[in-house]
């Protein structure tokens, strides 16, 4: 499967199906730990939308057979993943793993020795999938939007080795 699998940067022509497979996500994997409430899901596809506009210079996306299916970004100017989104059909063919080594890499460029991330503490699975990627809790906190009942999150971090010897050109 993985053979077939193309990482590269996002494109701009990306961005609506980017945007696509966001609120896909978010919607079968964090939805069903929230109160929905009217408006929720619109506020969600704006949020996400505006996200990707925004971050498209450091999101790396996976294609497979030239379709997307799936993208991990990273955060401006500090070592952080606010986003790693799998399409629901295409979870345990080891995308999300090749997305988030490809950032963790890109992070160890720019000198990081450490990456964090959050990620909802009751989505055990998204828990257990970055524990098996060498990522370890640190501490659980409330997040949300004022006026929404807040969703307890688990910080999670994982230890880089970025490569600090010198480069030659041989």
């Amino acid at each position: 499967m993985l053979e077939r699998v193309i990482l590269r940067q996002a494109e701009p022509t990306d961005l609506g199906d980017l945007a696509a497979l966001a609120y896909l996500s978010w919607e079968q994997g964090i939805l069903p730990f929230l109160e929905e409430k009217p408006g929720l899901r619109d506020r969600e596809r704006r949020r996400l939308a505006g996200y990707v506009a925004d971050a498209a210079p450091r999101i790396n996306v996976a294609t497979h057979d030239g379709e997307l299916v799936g993208w991990c970004s990273r955060a401006m100017g500090r070592p952080y993943v606010p986003f790693l989104f799998v399409s629901p059909y295409m979870q345990n063919a080891g995308i999300g793993s090749a997305l988030l080594r490809r950032t963790e890499s890109l992070l160890e460029l720019a000198g990081y020795d450490r990456v964090f991330l959050d990620t909802p503490a009751d989505h055990v699975r998204a828990v257990s999938f970055y524990q098996h990627q060498g990522y370890r809790i640190l501490a659980m906190r409330p997040e949300g939007q004022p006026g929404m009942e807040p969703l307890q999150s688990v910080r999670l971090e994982k230890r880089l080795d970025p490569y600090r010897g010198p480069v030659s050109d041989d």
